[in-house]
């Protein structure tokens, strides 16, 4: 059975990532990490589902029988993580979280020293070693080599202060009304606490996490209520976090929610005017609107792409010694504050936009149109190699032929087959979309 996916191994708390499995897998990461050890510290951090409590408590059994201290420091966002990780010079760092996916999920990410996500080679030797029984029994330690927990609980502080210092010094967010929508997760407490200090008005939505209520019909995935807050309390912007608080989501003056690839458009524009941007260019994905190629390529700007993964967008950003890069579905990396993507970060980006522009978000960060673009998933039971599903490279043929840009993938954290087709006729593409649902669903479900 593999076990890592896109980001980190995720599942079904209970079923699939179950307490001996974290356990087991916590052992074969310490094993690997002793290795490089300079301080026999690892960091443990979870987001606000209820299983985090079994998946924790699992984790620090397995990192201290094989002779690791650890330090755990409770609901923290991913990319703080990643930050404290790196300043307590602990050898690794661990975020318990599936992110987006509702409560009955949950996961496990990994940071190395310097706060970076693990590349898949190393991945591949945790999972090696995992299923090494003999290893992990030789590991074991007695006596006084068994490692301790503790909990710290102000680490948060050194947190906002690595986000304060990412916002200008020379402007403050005094006179901006601004609703925040923290997903009952992992953001709840430093997300309001960031931008009061730096002087906004904040109304918080969905701040109250009950163990059960992460993602429920709140956050960056459902924006129903931050919408409808935006324009009843006549705020200036609207953000949404995701449980682990690593995804941005804005809205506008309007209520209306601004597109990951405007706002990845804007953002890097607005970087490149001020000096800021590195590289001459951004990092999306393949699944970015062509639109963005188009804005990029009139800024003298390059759009580089890689494969859908704030990992493999950074990984790329690094290639090509790039500081600035995202996702669509509103991952955004800026480097020199944050080692993944960070909604908070973003957020302050974005607001230093508006104010340092005059302009209002429902223009400032729409600077181009988008072409047609839709995505759909169908939910699968098996996920059959693609390039054994019968008469799938005909209808990819007529797609080209069409001018349908197409993007068929599995997600990599949920059994669902991700389709995306985009082209400058709407009702081509609708036609088009119609015809490989109906295509997937009987090569895949039948």
């Amino acid at each position: 059975m593999k076990l890592f996916g896109t980001d980190g191994v995720r599942g079904e708390a209970g079923t699939f990532l179950t307490a001996g499995l974290a356990m087991k897998l916590a052992m074969a990461a310490g094993i690997y990490f002793k290795a490089h050890s300079k301080t026999n510290k690892i960091l443990i951090g979870k987001d606000t589902r209820r299983s985090g409590y079994m998946i924790e408590n699992a984790i620090v059994s397995g990192l201290t029988a094989i002779g690791y201290d650890v330090v755990q420091i409770g609901p923290m966002p991913t990319p703080a993580i990643a930050y404290i990780t790196e300043n307590m010079r602990c050898d690794a760092g661990i975020m318990i979280s599936a992110s987006h996916n509702s409560y009955e999920d949950n996961g496990i990410k990994f940071f190395d020293s310097c706060g970076d996500k693990l590349p898949h080679s190393v991945e591949e030797e945790i999972e090696k070693i995992y299923y090494n029984e003999e290893k992990l029994q030789e590991a074991q330690t007695t006596g006084k080599n068994i490692g301790k927990a503790k909990r710290i609980d102000d680490v948060i502080g050194r947190y906002i202060v690595q986000l304060k210092n990412s916002f200008p010094r020379d402007i403050s967010l005094k006179n901006m009304r601004i609703v925040l929508d923290t997903a009952n997760g992992a953001g709840y407490i430093v997300g309001p606490t960031v931008l009061e200090e730096l002087g906004a008005e904040v109304i918080v939505l969905h701040n109250k996490p009950d163990g059960f209520n992460i993602n429920d019909n709140c956050g960056a995935l459902h924006t129903k209520d931050l919408c409808e807050g935006v324009i009843k309390y006549r705020a200036d912007l609207g953000i949404a976090l995701d449980g682990d608080a690593d995804r941005l989501v804005v809205v506008d003056e309007k209520g209306v929610v601004v597109d990951g690839d405007q706002l990845l458009g804007a953002l890097g524009a607005y970087m490149n005017e001020r000096g800021a941007l590195k590289g001459g260019g951004i990092v999306s994905t393949v699944m970015s609107n062509k639109g963005l190629d188009d804005f990029m390529n009139e800024k003298g700007l390059k759009l580089f792409r890689s494969d859908v993964g704030d990992k493999n967008v950074l990984e790329m950003m690094k290639r090509e010694k790039i500081n600035f890069g995202g996702e669509q579905s509103g991952h955004v990396i800026i480097s020199d504050f944050a080692k993944t993507g960070d909604g908070l970060v973003s957020a302050l980006q974005v607001l230093s936009l508006l104010i340092k522009t005059g302009q209002k978000a429902s223009k400032a960060l729409r600077p181009f149109a988008l072409y047609p673009q839709k995505l759909v998933n169908i939910n699968v039971k098996i996920k059959k190699p693609l390039s054994e599903i019968e008469g799938l490279e005909s209808k990819l043929k007529e797609l080209d032929k069409n001018g349908v840009h197409h993007l068929v993938r599995y997600s990599g954290t949920e059994n669902k087959l991700r389709i995306l087709l985009e082209c400058k006729d709407a009702k081509k593409m609708n036609l088009h979309m119609d015809d490989m649902v109906e295509f997937f669903q009987k090569a895949l479900n039948a």
